[in-house]
């Protein structure tokens, strides 16, 4: 059913596919991987410079069949309301949210990179992709308790998260997630929770497909699907040279570029192995897949319209985490619930169970070997997690669901994920929890390494790639002024501006259709020129910046710290 479903959501895009050809000039941009970041970077760069030629090429027969596919990601809208994994517990006993406010004034750039996508028709309707979903975190025990409640007392200090409510009241607690409290005995055990209602539920996979169907309109944009791109090689004029196979009819052809980017997920790094650039030598990836319980039955989805994260247990890893989801996929609502975690040696779910052993080299073995003996928390956390039974699954689902009827649930499979690991001077092998973007010396050849936060913060990854490859570009009067407009907080924090936070919120709440409260001042409709006003007001009273740079050192920050 879902792969019917999705199949149908693509026909469009397989009619706008081109025959793959040769081109006799080379191509200005030539986007790897059909999935939310080629989408993103090529509606990116289609606006800034129309003229410009884009190829785009996927080696499957559908665009964001991968990660970015809605089943195979947890659509939260990674906004830092509800993950308690990036608000760390200090010594001391406070809580560090740094990490928090950085992923959410990135998401904040998502949201307006999106309003002003559905204000140019780039995006179509906002249900179709985004809707409101309050984000919940849920502790128990006293300990557990001590720190949810410090953690919201220093985060309401920040403007991002004005509004967060916090409870320990066992009713409101059941008005809050119904599912999660009922059949529940009240033994006096410490329990509480935070809400931000402003939360969001997002279906990447949408997302993408509408990007890519529209930007297969212009005549200066080539989709090619089937399309698996096997080698590169560096031509005199210093463009590439880039050997595709049409898998539909077994032929090879060429084409040059004179800029590459690497979407892949997690085929970009075997790709970005393939081109030779120095960049790259050191750098390893670790796969690892994920599975989730999933319903679809009315009665239970419809007490759940919400998303609640949990804490991941001792000695885990951030990606352990778990979560009851309401997700909107293919029309129909649904609940789930995880994740499990699988091992595999394949870098995409419809990839080959030798890419990893074919990713290794000799500059990136020995990292990856540290790296296993350094995370014995890691392996161990896999290990249990293979081993898990169905019955083992089912009493997790239980811990946050008690009255949950077996009958109700499925497992599905989602998609790859492949964590970074790199070759550290001081460190040796190091495990990286993020994203990570990785260019050549001239900003010809670029990739993104990496899983979360990923699609949510895509438009902040972009723009910080933008910064990277094309510099000058940025630079310019005429790209700085398109970029305010497509995101008009661009450079600026708002965590710094609640004037111009308010407005950022209004405008987008109200483009796309998000039916939340605002958690500020109401206030008459925001439009995109109103918050470019203030954008502006709030530019002149901050201190000059290089806005390449300040994009720049933000997600260096998120890649380092995630």
């Amino acid at each position: 059913m879902q792969k019917r479903l999705s199949l149908l959501l693509c026909s469009p895009l397989l009619a706008l596919a081109a025959m793959p050809v040769s081109a006799d000039e080379p191509v200005d941009v030539l986007l790897i991987g059909g999935g939310i970041m080629s989408a993103t970077l090529g509606t990116y760069l289609q606006e800034l410079e129309p003229e410009w030629s884009i190829h785009l090429y996927e080696r499957l027969d559908e665009v964001a069949a991968e990660s970015s596919n809605g089943w195979n990601n947890a659509g939260t809208g990674h906004s830092a309301f509800c993950e308690m994994n990036y608000t760390p517990e200090q010594p001391d006993g406070s809580v560090a949210i740094d990490r928090a406010v950085n992923v959410t004034e990135q998401f904040e750039v998502s949201r307006q990179f999106w309003a002003h996508q559905v204000d140019r028709g780039m995006l179509g309707e906002p249900g179709s992709f985004i809707s409101t979903s309050p984000h919940l975190s849920l502790v128990w025990g006293e300990d557990d308790v001590a720190f949810l409640r410090e953690r919201h007392a220093t985060m309401v200090q920040n403007p991002l998260y004005a509004g967060m409510e916090y409870s320990e009241d066992w009713q409101e607690l059941a008005e809050w997630m119904p599912l999660v409290m009922a059949g529940r005995e009240n033994d006096g055990t410490p329990v509480a929770a935070t809400r931000m209602q402003m939360g969001t539920e997002v279906n990447y996979g949408a997302q993408t497909r509408q990007m890519i169907e529209s930007l297969a309109q212009s005549d200066n944009f080539t989709l090619g699907l089937n399309s698996e791109v096997r080698g590169f090689e560096r031509n005199d004029d210093d463009t590439w040279q880039v050997r595709i196979a049409d898998l539909a009819s077994g032929d090879e052809f060429t084409v040059d570029a004179r800029f590459v980017f690497i979407g892949a997920g997690g085929a970009a790094l075997p790709l970005l192995q393939e081109t030779g650039i120095p960049e790259v030598e050191g750098y390893g990836g670790f796969p690892v897949g994920g599975q989730f319980l999933y319903t679809t039955n009315p009665d239970v989805v419809s007490q759940h319209l919400v998303k609640v994260y949990g804490k991941a247990g001792e000695g885990s890893p951030p990606m352990s985490v778990p979560h009851l989801d309401i997700r909107y996929l293919d029309g129909e609502p649904a609940l789930f619930f995880g994740p499990f975690a699988t091992f595999s040696s394949k870098f995409l779910k419809e990839g080959s169970w030798t890419d990893l052993f074919g990713s290794m080299t000799l500059n990136n073995t020995w990292p990856m070997m540290q790296v296993g003996v350094d995370n014995f928390d890691l392996v161990r956390y896999l290990v249990s997690q293979v081993m898990m039974s169905e019955e083992d699954r089912f009493e997790a689902l239980q811990d946050f669901y008690p009255e949950a009827n077996p009958d109700d649930w499925s497992l599905w499979t989602a998609g790859q994920r492949v964590q970074i690991i790199r070759d550290d001077e001081e460190q040796g092998g190091v495990l990286q929890f993020g994203t990570e973007i990785i260019s050549s010396a001239d900003g010809s050849m670029s990739a993104l390494l990496g899983a979360s936060p990923g699609a949510s913060t895509a438009p902040s990854i972009m723009l910080n790639l933008l910064g990277r490859v094309f510099p000058e570009q940025v630079a310019s009067e005429e790209w700085q002024s398109t970029l305010t407009a497509i995101v008009p907080s661009y450079g600026q924090k708002l965590a710094e501006n609640p004037e111009l936070l308010r407005d950022v919120r209004a405008y987008t709440a109200q483009t796309l259709q998000l039916d939340e409260p605002m958690n500020l001042q109401a206030g008459d409709a925001v439009e995109a020129s109103d918050v470019e006003e203030t954008a502006d007001e709030a530019e002149q009273d901050a201190e000059p910046a290089d806005e390449a740079e300040a994009q720049d050192s933000e997600q260096e920050e998120e890649v380092t710290q995630a």
